[in-house]
């Protein structure tokens, strides 16, 4: 396996040099290369290219394809660039193709990518190949204070690529480790705009989970720059992308969604995370038991792989190349069976923080809030709030403290201070009295 340190680029995906480069239907590349100059109105060879995502010498194939079925006509270079570049305009009968086209599917714009041909891209840049160092990971979590042991298993976890759960009591950290797992791959992807099979169209490209690298001239390496002529840019070069999810995850979410309007698929969460990172937080939440999302996964998570429906029913495979990180506050062993837990690959148990680490956090956080720290309030902390709760903490805790204290600092117009009665009253706010509420 070609491993990969995290500070290098993938391998790009090649762009065609042909039309038969492209191994998609003739008819599909033409209808949507007519539907695109008709939605978009673009006529000169260039600009159709951009548009469609595609060299400008395949472009010209196609034209000449559309040209000789007399959907096209050229216009001259009476309206052309300083190039004197030809243009070309939709005839007749090729607005009644593009309408009856569009009738079938309303996608236009950018060229699929065949499925298998994006499979052997997912490949090339898989997660798997990725390999993360201590001090890689430590960097992308500096901000957080955790015990030295808990890396020592978050490392082998994040460089292997396989699926994570972290489990442990609420408020500790474990959906900020999460992020800072995401934030420690530190290279760029390739994310198709759109991939195709069977003749159907599925968008993967989406803007609120795919975050595009800089834009070339604006500051990217010379990498990043030569691949302005060289990469297939039916692509999009992207940070290895991240998707959260929470309690509104359903198995549903996992599936194709069919857009009975547009008569096109979107990409399921999964697929959309390829080359990156899928968070499942407070696994347990649910509408569905955790037991059934595992059984939606055994497969892929075994076999790198997943199966997809189309509305008609026909299934197929997809590339599953994602590191999948669970976060609950229960048990494992309430939640899942042995042979779900089985198929998860690390279990990494997240605990509250030790008092001295209790203490870092709180510092650390008054410090970035303009706090200062005041002797008397933290020894009436730790010496008469904490022992009530058996002296257990959590790291949401000095956060939340010191917050509550600001806030009555500024209700009570006087200075921002920490004192044991702010603390009082700070802490009567962080627990509900365990009562019964009269009906």
């Amino acid at each position: 396996m070609n491993i990969q340190l995290n500070d290098t680029t993938v391998t790009p995906p090649p762009a065609p040099k042909r039309m038969e480069d492209m191994q998609l239907p003739i008819v599909m590349m033409r209808d949507i290369l007519i539907k695109t100059m008709f939605r978009k109105n673009v006529t000169l060879v260039s600009e159709v290219a951009e548009a469609i995502c595609l060299p400008v010498a395949v472009t010209q194939e196609l034209i000449d394809l559309a040209r000789g079925q007399k959907f096209l006509e050229a216009t001259g270079t009476l309206n052309a660039n300083n190039a004197n570049e030809m243009g070309y305009q939709l005839t007749d009968e090729g607005r009644a193709r593009a309408q009856d086209a569009l009738a079938q599917s309303e996608y236009y714009g950018a060229m699929p990518v065949p499925l298998d041909i994006y499979a052997e891209q997912v490949k090339r840049q898989s997660i798997r190949n990725i390999q993360v160092t201590r001090t890689q990971l430590t960097d992308a979590m500096g901000h957080l204070v955790l015990p030295d042991n808990l890396l020592d298993h978050l490392g082998p976890a994040v460089s292997a690529g396989r699926s994570i759960l972290m489990y442990g009591p609420p408020g500790n950290g474990k959906s900020s480790i999460s992020n800072g797992i995401r934030d420690s791959l530190g290279d760029k992807i390739f994310v198709p705009r759109a991939v195709e099979y069977a003749g159907q169209v599925i968008t993967v490209y989406d803007p609120i989970v795919h975050s595009k690298a800089e834009s070339e001239g604006e500051g990217e390496d010379r990498f990043a720059l030569r691949l302005r002529r060289e990469f297939d840019t039916r692509y999009v070069r992207c940070e290895r992308p991240t998707v959260v999810t929470g309690g509104e995850l359903t198995l549903d979410m996992l599936d194709l969604v069919y857009n009975p309007v547009a008569r096109t698929y979107q990409a399921p969460l999964q697929l959309k995370a390829a080359g990156g990172v899928f968070i499942v937080d407070d696994l347990g939440r649910q509408q569905e038991p955790p037991q059934a999302l595992i059984n939606r996964w055994i497969v892929p998570l075994e076999e790198g792989r997943d199966i997809l429906a189309l509305q008609s029913g026909e299934k197929f495979e997809t590339p599953f190349d994602t590191l999948v990180i669970f976060s609950t506050n229960f048990h494992p062993n309430e939640i899942f069976d042995q042979a779900a837990l089985r198929r998860i690959f690390f279990k990494i148990k997240v605990d509250g923080p030790s008092q001295e680490d209790f203490l870092k956090i709180f510092g650390l956080v008054a410090r970035a809030k303009g706090l200062q720290l005041d002797e008397q309030a933290l020894v009436h902390l730790m010496k008469v709030r904490y022992p009530e709760i058996n002296n257990v903490y959590a790291n949401y805790q000095p956060g939340f403290l010191i917050d509550q204290m600001i806030s009555i600092c500024d209700f009570e117009a006087m200075p921002r201070q920490m004192s044991p009665d702010l603390i009082d009253r700070a802490w009567a706010n962080m627990f509900v009295k365990d009562e019964e509420i009269t009906k």
